[in-house]
């Protein structure tokens, strides 16, 4: 009873529009997490290339990616929010099927081109609507909460898709196009636009000069430190999510199914703890977490490298989760607070890189090694990149932590 008064508290303490975001995005996680984490073991199955090749193919996704969301970010806040994620969604049920109909690998190298242009480009549009619709107090609390809704669809999407590649790839193909298309009608009937109105008689600056704003983001040199640091710790964390699968299955003869249970458990331990960690920590300082959360990927990530029992590969998983429920809410909120309410969609497309460059650069790199050395030095890779970037945040806080934008009204001092 008590718990359920709990819930219904925290309910009414968020605005009735983020709760709908909330519900869209989960039906629309389920979607993705029923196909996502299968293919890289689909490439390389399907098509009988290694984990070199189907890396590239992915590093080709996240290329494009990278110019799709710098353009989905200046669109953002020149049109707003609503009409680039609606194109987003039905852009992704079209190319989605499209790679489930290629039959020659080459194919796939222009279609990755072209699916990482333009399925990224509703990307920054989805955190600046969060950044909209909640105060700067609630952000990090609101992001912490959108992980719940986006892990319990992790319970549902590999588990499903697990027992599903093991009969038919296409079918998870299928799967997520009608997903999308759903969340499409859903959005369009439920969620109206959230960009912040400009003043009457304020001019309203052209398309040349919201892509030329690109610059201002870049002379922001605290901001741009932050996206270094994290991309340094995200190109480990990205493996979990590609390289890992074909890892477990290779040289630890895992099947689809246990690496889906793997990335169930993670989304088990985000349900049950996300909400009281994100609680816990609102009130310390920001650069410190990411400092924290990353010591929790080192430790997790270098564990894979020494460990070959089932039940420690899930404890890994386990310690990587914990520093996940940290670094998440609090940099998607950070970087909100980087940013000007006028200029939030293109800080958000560059922090996309945090994601982005790494889901570029890492397939390869460690396809690569997994490919020509001792598969267990990419994770011993891993962990000394996380200890930099742990080194990293530390010292953004020396520089940055007192200052008022990324203090919480009610942060404990350091």
């Amino acid at each position: 009873m008590a718990a359920l008064v709990h819930l219904k508290k925290i309910y009414h303490e968020f605005p009735q529009k983020f709760w709908v975001v909330v519900l869209v995005s989960f039906v629309d996680r389920v979607g993705a997490t029923l196909l996502f984490p299968f293919l890289s073991l689909y490439i390389t199955q399907r098509f009988g290339v290694g984990m070199t090749q189907a890396g590239i193919i992915l590093g080709l996704f996240s290329v494009f990616g990278l110019l799709g969301g710098m353009i989905g970010g200046a669109l953002t806040d020149r049109f707003g929010r609503r009409k680039l994620i609606l194109f987003g969604l039905v852009f992704s049920a079209l190319s989605t099927l499209a790679f489930g109909f290629v039959n020659q690998f080459n194919v796939l190298y222009p279609l990755a081109v072209v699916v990482g242009l333009l399925s990224e480009i509703a990307g920054p549009a989805h955190s600046a609507m969060i950044g909209d619709i909640l105060p700067e107090k609630q952000r990090q609390e609101g992001f912490g909460l959108l992980r719940i809704a986006g892990n319990m669809a992790w319970i549902i999407g590999p588990t499903i898709g697990g027992f599903v590649a093991n009969r038919s790839f296409f079918t998870l193909f299928v799967m997520d196009a009608v997903v999308s298309c759903l969340v499409a009608v859903l959005f369009y009937l439920l969620i109206p636009e959230t960009q912040p109105q400009k003043e009457e008689g304020e001019a309203r600056e052209s398309i040349l000069d919201t892509f030329r704003g690109y610059g201002m983001v870049m002379r922001d040199f605290a901001f741009v430190a932050f996206l270094v640091a994290g991309i340094l710790m995200g190109t480990v964390y990205q493996q979990m999510y590609n390289t890992l699968s074909v890892y477990l299955r290779d040289y630890h003869g895992i099947q689809p199914q246990g690496y889906g249970f793997l990335l169930t458990v993670s989304a088990i331990v985000v349900i049950f703890f996300q909400l009281s960690i994100t609680r816990s920590i609102k009130r310390r300082p920001p650069f410190l977490l990411m400092g924290l959360g990353t010591l929790f990927y080192m430790v997790g990530f270098a564990m894979f490298g020494f460990v070959s029992a089932y039940a420690l590969f899930a404890l890994a998983i386990v310690v990587i989760t914990l520093g996940e429920m940290i670094i998440m809410p609090t940099s998607q909120a950070l970087a909100v607070n980087f940013a000007p309410e006028e200029m939030r969609g293109r800080y958000m497309a560059l922090y996309g890189l945090i994601w982005m460059i790494p889901a570029t650069i890492g397939p390869g790199a460690a396809g690569y090694i997994l490919d020509h050395y001792n598969p267990n030095l990419l994770w011993y890779v891993g962990g000394a990149l996380c200890a930099v970037s742990a080194f990293s945040f530390y010292l953004l806080h020396l520089r940055l932590g007192a200052q008022k934008r990324f203090v919480n009204e009610e942060t404990t001092p350091a």
